[in-house]
């Protein structure tokens, strides 16, 4: 006896109403005055997703229920605030995970995390015999305790300047923003006179077109957008030329690149002028290509303990090579 509904009884059926998710999110003010636009929440209603804003005057464990939650804040404070939650609701994901935050935070720890994938090595560029065109690296960095230990030893090994300074935590707080580009000895001097924030990072500089990758990837999923960095910086013996050697010969302090770019004034008469430059840097970011979807696939392999942002700078030479920083 077949007992399959007739074909009219399947048209007159009603539709079982869509899931709907809801998404809690908690942001500083600023990071909701760019994200949660009304296009977003409209597109989010359409795929039936409710987006609602984290009271964060009130314990995270009393609001809900969420299918989701979203963040961008940290501290010691919302750090147990979320553990708590977790253990509540074990279900629930938290984008992204307290713990992968904390090691995030530490710009040693974070670049030890794309060691342990174990990426194709750095190609070797006078071996045109080499069958990979793309390979993916980290700059050399090194930890400085303290100001001391730069007047002490120098420029550590295996650096070579130019370099930049970086605060050790990343915790998107306004001075772990708070970087240096170091030109030459005379600027790593004054860096040790003015840094205040110790322990901090002193990073190889790779000349990368002045353009970087941000690698969004959640799950399976890869989204690739470029965004506008420091320009490449030739250097002559100590000193450094282009547009940003031109004005800062030692030491270059600066918290935004976008804003770096902007104010940088303009070069002197054995360069080229300000306007020119700047042309010239937009046209780069607008020919960079993106790295093919196979690079970013093999890029993520083994990422998803995290659901964060790799940031690939792309460097001049034919061998296309990435750098993580």
């Amino acid at each position: 006896m077949d007992c399959r509904p007739s074909p009219t009884a399947a048209a007159g059926a009603e539709a079982p109403p869509p899931t709907t998710y809801r998404i809690g999110y908690a942001l500083s003010p600023k990071k909701v005055e760019s994200f949660i636009q009304p296009s977003l929440l409209n597109l989010a209603k359409q795929r039936h997703i409710h987006l609602l804003p984290i009271d964060l005057h009130k314990p995270l464990s009393h609001q809900g229920p969420f299918d989701c939650l979203l963040h961008k804040l940290s501290g010691p404070d919302w750090t147990q605030q979320l553990r708590h939650f977790s253990s509540l609701h074990p279900d629930v994901p938290i984008i992204d995970p307290p713990d992968a935050v904390l090691r995030l935070h530490d710009r040693l720890s974070m670049l030890q995390v794309v060691r342990d994938l174990h990426l194709p090595e750095p190609i070797d560029e006078s071996d045109s015999s080499s069958s990979s065109s793309c390979s993916f690296g980290i700059p050399h960095q090194v930890l400085v305790p303290d100001p001391q230990h730069l007047r002490e030893q120098g420029l550590p090994s295996p650096l070579e300047f130019p370099v930049i300074a970086k605060p050790l935590l990343a915790d998107g707080t306004a001075s772990s923003h708070q970087m240096s580009l170091v030109f030459n000895h005379q600027g790593l001097k004054q860096l040790e006179e003015e840094e205040e924030e110790a322990p901090f990072v002193l990073q190889e500089f790779v000349n990368h077109g002045g353009v970087v990758f941000k690698v969004y990837v959640v799950g399976d999923y890869v989204q690739c957008v470029k965004r506008r960095s420091l320009p490449d910086i030739l250097m002559d013996d100590d000193k450094a030329l282009g547009r940003l050697g031109a004005s800062h010969h030692n030491l270059l302090t600066f918290s935004q690149i976008s804003n770096l770019a902007a104010a940088a004034p303009p070069s002197s008469s054995s360069f080229k002028n300000n306007d020119e430059q700047q042309l010239q840097e937009e046209e780069e970011e607008e020919a960079a290509q993106m790295p093919p979807v196979d690079k970013r696939s093999a890029a993520t392999n083994g990422w998803n303990w995290s659901r964060r942002i790799l940031v690939l700078g792309r460097t001049a030479h034919a061998n296309e090579h990435y750098y993580y920083k």
